[in-house]
C-alpha cells in the first residue's frame, strides 16, 4: 500500500539536464578535457564530487583535492547563474496533476535529491511549499545508488520505507530506493531498470495507481 510518494527533482519535476550539461561543459573546456551528452548521462544522479571525478576521467593529468575543490564550485557557480532562467513554465508534464491528486487523497510527498540546489531549483518553479519534506544533496553524505536519501525521506515523513514509493528517472536512483525496501515508478531513462516495481511514460501516469 502507498502511503507516501518521495520524487526526486532532476528529470522528474522539472528538467535541469541541459542546465548541468552547459555548467560542466564550462569547466571541462577550460580544462580542455572533452565532454560530450554521453558522458553528461552518466553524471545523472551521481553527487558533483563524483561527476568532477567521471568528468576527470578524460584529462591527462592528475588534480588535487583543493583543485577538483575548485574546480566544482566554479561549476555549481555557473550552474546557480543559469538557475535564474528556471520559471514554473519548466514544470515537467504531468507533476501538478500528480501533486493534486496525492494532496486530495491526503498522501505526503517528499523531494529526495542528490542535488545540493533542490530549494533553490524548486523556489525558482513555484513548488517550493509542494512538498511535505525536502531531502537533498546537503543532508547526506552519500549519494545515489546508496539509499541514504530516500531512507532519510521516509525517515522524516514519519512513514515505512516499505509503503514509500519513489519516483526516479535515474537507474542509479532505482538501485537506491530498491536497496532501501520502497517501491519504484520508473520514467526516462529509468525505464530500463529491470528492477522498477512500476514503469510509465510521464510522472502523470502514477495517476494510473489510485
Amino acid at each position: 500500500m502507498i502511503k507516501a510518494i518521495i520524487f526526486d527533482l532532476d528529470g522528474v519535476i522539472v528538467s535541469t539536464d541541459g542546465l548541468h550539461y552547459l555548467a560542466w561543459k564550462y569547466v571541462a573546456d577550460q580544462e580542455h578535457i572533452y565532454f560530450d551528452e554521453s558522458i553528461n548521462n552518466r553524471l545523472r544522479g551521481v553527487s558533483r564530487m563524483e561527476s568532477l571525478d567521471i568528468i576527470l576521467e578524460r584529462s591527462n593529468r592528475e588534480y588535487s583535492e583543493l583543485e577538483k575543490i575548485n574546480l566544482a564550485r566554479q561549476k555549481n557557480d555557473y550552474y546557480v547563474d543559469l538557475l535564474s532562467s528556471l520559471s514554473p513554465v519548466n514544470i515537467l508534464d504531468g507533476v501538478h496533476e500528480v501533486i493534486t491528486l496525492i494532496k486530495r487523497k491526503g498522501i505526503p510527498a517528499a523531494i529526495g535529491s542528490s542535488s545540493k540546489n533542490a530549494k533553490r531549483i524548486l523556489s525558482q518553479i513555484g513548488l517550493l511549499d509542494a512538498f511535505d519534506v525536502i531531502v537533498d544533496g546537503n543532508d547526506i553524505s552519500r549519494s545515489k545508488p546508496d539509499p541514504e536519501v530516500f531512507l532519510l525521506a521516509a525517515k522524516r515523513l514519519n512513514i515505512d520505507p516499505k509503503h514509500c514509493l519513489v519516483v526516479e528517472d535515474a537507474i542509479a536512483g532505482i538501485q537506491a530506493a530498491v536497496t532501501a525496501g520502497m517501491m519504484t515508478f520508473a520514467v526516462g531513462d529509468a525505464q530500463r531498470s529491470a528492477q522498477a516495481t512500476y514503469r510509465g511514460e510521464a510522472v502523470s501516469d502514477i495517476i494510473t495507481l489510485f
